[in-house]
Protein backbone atom coordinates (compact mmCIF):
# COMPACT_ATOMS: atom_id res chain seq x y z
CA UNK A 1 0.00 0.00 0.00
CA UNK A 2 1.16 3.67 -0.97
CA UNK A 3 -0.08 6.54 0.44
CA UNK A 4 1.42 9.52 -0.60
CA UNK A 5 1.06 13.03 0.91
CA UNK A 6 2.29 16.95 0.70
CA UNK A 7 0.54 18.74 -1.93
CA UNK A 8 -0.67 21.81 -1.73
CA UNK A 9 -1.10 25.21 -3.25
CA UNK A 10 2.01 27.15 -3.65
CA UNK A 11 3.02 30.35 -5.70
CA UNK A 12 5.38 30.24 -9.15
CA UNK A 13 8.64 29.85 -8.35
CA UNK A 14 7.88 28.26 -4.41
CA UNK A 15 8.95 24.85 -3.35
CA UNK A 16 6.50 21.89 -2.34
CA UNK A 17 7.89 18.47 -0.52
CA UNK A 18 5.81 15.27 -1.41
CA UNK A 19 5.99 12.20 0.45
CA UNK A 20 5.24 8.32 -0.19
CA UNK A 21 4.61 5.73 2.01
CA UNK A 22 5.07 2.40 1.29
CA UNK A 23 3.46 -0.30 3.57
CA UNK A 24 2.49 -4.10 3.24
CA UNK A 25 5.45 -5.09 1.86
CA UNK A 26 9.32 -5.35 1.43
CA UNK A 27 10.30 -1.77 0.98
CA UNK A 28 13.97 -2.39 0.57
CA UNK A 29 13.06 -4.46 -2.94
CA UNK A 30 10.79 -1.85 -4.67
CA UNK A 31 12.03 0.66 -7.35
CA UNK A 32 9.62 3.64 -6.98
CA UNK A 33 8.30 6.46 -9.14
CA UNK A 34 5.90 9.46 -9.34
CA UNK A 35 4.01 10.32 -12.36
CA UNK A 36 1.73 13.18 -12.65
CA UNK A 37 -1.58 13.65 -14.63
CA UNK A 38 -2.89 17.50 -15.08
CA UNK A 39 -6.93 18.18 -16.25
CA UNK A 40 -7.44 16.50 -19.74
CA UNK A 41 -4.13 15.07 -19.83
CA UNK A 42 -2.52 11.54 -19.69
CA UNK A 43 -0.55 10.77 -16.45
CA UNK A 44 3.26 11.48 -17.28
CA UNK A 45 6.62 10.02 -15.90
CA UNK A 46 8.08 12.63 -13.40
CA UNK A 47 11.33 10.56 -11.68
CA UNK A 48 11.84 7.45 -10.21
CA UNK A 49 14.32 5.88 -7.96
CA UNK A 50 15.79 2.33 -8.17
CA UNK A 51 15.81 -0.24 -5.12
CA UNK A 52 19.31 0.86 -3.69
CA UNK A 53 18.82 4.54 -4.17
CA UNK A 54 21.77 4.73 -6.12
CA UNK A 55 20.01 5.77 -9.45
CA UNK A 56 17.40 8.30 -10.19
CA UNK A 57 15.70 9.42 -13.81
CA UNK A 58 13.86 12.77 -14.41
CA UNK A 59 11.52 13.59 -16.50
CA UNK A 60 12.92 16.57 -19.06
CA UNK A 61 10.30 19.00 -17.66
CA UNK A 62 11.70 18.79 -13.90
CA UNK A 63 15.21 17.76 -14.25
CA UNK A 64 17.14 20.67 -12.38
CA UNK A 65 14.06 21.00 -10.20
CA UNK A 66 12.72 18.61 -8.27
CA UNK A 67 15.39 16.10 -6.12
CA UNK A 68 13.78 12.24 -5.68
CA UNK A 69 15.27 10.49 -2.66
CA UNK A 70 13.84 7.44 -0.25
CA UNK A 71 14.63 6.74 3.55
CA UNK A 72 14.98 3.05 3.55
CA UNK A 73 14.59 3.36 7.58
CA UNK A 74 11.00 5.00 7.06
CA UNK A 75 9.60 3.09 3.91
CA UNK A 76 9.30 6.88 2.25
CA UNK A 77 9.87 8.40 -0.77
CA UNK A 78 10.39 11.99 -1.03
CA UNK A 79 10.27 14.30 -3.66
CA UNK A 80 11.46 17.78 -3.20
CA UNK A 81 10.02 20.41 -5.60
CA UNK A 82 11.60 23.85 -6.35
CA UNK A 83 10.84 26.26 -8.92
CA UNK A 84 7.73 25.37 -9.60
CA UNK A 85 5.57 26.72 -12.50
CA UNK A 86 2.05 26.79 -12.85
CA UNK A 87 2.62 23.74 -15.83
CA UNK A 88 3.72 21.66 -12.55
CA UNK A 89 0.13 21.93 -11.53
CA UNK A 90 -1.34 18.04 -11.21
CA UNK A 91 -2.40 15.05 -9.28
CA UNK A 92 0.93 13.23 -8.42
CA UNK A 93 0.63 10.10 -7.84
CA UNK A 94 3.25 7.22 -6.34
CA UNK A 95 4.00 3.91 -7.68
CA UNK A 96 6.20 0.93 -7.11
CA UNK A 97 7.29 -2.43 -8.78
CA UNK A 98 9.57 -4.69 -8.36
CA UNK A 99 13.21 -4.13 -8.24
CA UNK A 100 14.41 -4.19 -11.85
CA UNK A 101 17.42 -3.27 -13.93
CA UNK A 102 15.85 -0.42 -15.51
CA UNK A 103 13.98 2.74 -14.30
CA UNK A 104 10.76 2.40 -16.16
CA UNK A 105 9.30 5.56 -17.08
CA UNK A 106 5.94 4.33 -17.91
CA UNK A 107 2.62 4.02 -16.80
CA UNK A 108 2.45 0.11 -17.52
CA UNK A 109 5.83 -0.59 -16.02
CA UNK A 110 3.97 -0.03 -12.59
CA UNK A 111 1.71 -2.31 -10.72
CA UNK A 112 1.22 -0.35 -7.08
CA UNK A 113 0.14 3.00 -7.40
CA UNK A 114 -1.25 5.40 -4.03
CA UNK A 115 -3.98 7.66 -3.87
CA UNK A 116 -2.47 10.81 -5.66
CA UNK A 117 -2.30 14.36 -4.26
CA UNK A 118 -3.37 17.55 -5.54
CA UNK A 119 -0.49 20.40 -5.97
CA UNK A 120 -1.38 23.41 -7.78
CA UNK A 121 0.87 26.23 -8.59
CA UNK A 122 -0.63 29.79 -8.96
CA UNK A 123 1.00 32.08 -11.39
Amino acid sequence: QLQASGGGLVQAGGSLRLSCVASGGTFSSLNMAWFRQAPGKEREFVSAIKWSGGTTSYAESVKGRFTLSRDSAKNTVNIQMSGLKPDDTAVYYCAARAASVNLWRTVDGYGYWGQGTQVTVSS
